[in-house]
């Protein structure tokens, strides 16, 4: 019986906190349009992929690599 004690303020917290999340979502838009993502996957794209860096030119500009 002791441990409802805990859980019960935890759940709460818990609870509060799945709230304040989805308050915060709808507030910044991410619910605003549900229809145009799932519609983007169906429409023909015809552009090319973007032509692949030389090897030589990520080298020289990548700092985390050594050389």
């Amino acid at each position: 019986m002791a441990i409802l004690l805990m859980l019960i303020p935890i759940s709460l917290v818990l609870l509060g906190l799945a709230v304040a999340a989805f308050i915060w979502a709808v507030k910044r838009g991410q619910f605003d349009d549900l229809d145009t993502p799932a519609l983007d996957i169906l429409e023909d794209n015809d552009r090319p992929a973007p032509p692949p860096r030389p090897a030589a030119d990520t080298a020289s500009t990548d700092p985390t690599r050594g050389g």
